[in-house]
C-alpha cells in the first residue's frame, strides 16, 4: 500500500471532509476548508492511498513560525505510520520555507499524538485549560525549534 503525499486541493475536500468528521468531534465545515485553501498563510498536505485521501496535515506560517492547525488520519487507516509521514513532510517543507520554530495544541488526553510529536522532539511548553469543546479538554501547548532539531539530527 503506497501512501502518496501531495498538496490538498479542492477535490480533496469530500474525503478530507469524512477524514475530519471520523478524527474529531468538532469537525470544520466544508467551507472552513475552502476558506484556508484560499488563505495564503495556510499550507495543508492530504494523503492519499489508490487515489482516496485518508489523512491531512494543515500549518500556517505566520513571520519566522509555523502552527499546525491539524494532523488527521481516517481510524481506518491509523498505525500505518501515515500521521508520520504526513508530519515529516509537512516538517521538511517548513523548514525549506524558513521556519524556525513551530507550535500545535493537543487535547492532554491524545496520548497517541502526543508519542507522535514527541518523537520529532516536540515538547509541551504549557497547557491551555479547557482548551477543547465536546468534550471540555485542556490542552497541551507544544514547540518545537526546527534549528535546534536540524543541528541535533546533523
Amino acid at each position: 500500500m503506497d501512501v502518496i503525499i501531495k498538496p490538498l486541493e479542492e477535490e480533496h475536500l469530500n474525503n478530507i471532509l469524512v477524514v475530519e468528521n471520523n478524527a474529531f468531534s468538532t469537525p470544520w465545515s466544508k467551507e472552513a476548508f475552502r476558506d484556508e485553501l484560499a488563505n495564503d498563510l495556510a499550507h495543508y498536505l492530504v494523503a492519499e492511498i489508490d487515489s482516496k485521501a485518508v489523512g491531512y496535515f494543515g500549518i500556517w506560517y505566520i513571520l519566522n513560525e509555523g502552527h499546525i492547525t491539524n494532523v488527521a488520519v481516517h481510524s481506518d487507516y491509523r498505525g500505518q505510520g501515515i500521521g508520520k509521514k504526513l508530519l515529516e513532510y509537512g516538517l521538511r517543507q517548513t523548514t525549506e520555507n524558513g521556519i524556525d520554530a513551530v507550535t500545535l495544541e493537543v487535547r492532554t488526553s491524545n496520548e497517541a499524538a502526543i508519542g507522535l510529536y514527541t518523537q520529532f522532539g516536540f515538547k509541551a511548553a504549557g497547557k491551555r485549560k479547557d482548551y477543547y469543546t465536546n468534550p471540555v479538554e485542556d490542552g497541551f501547548v507544544f514547540w518545537l525549534k526546527l534549528r535546534e532539531a536540524k543541528e541535533r539530527d546533523a
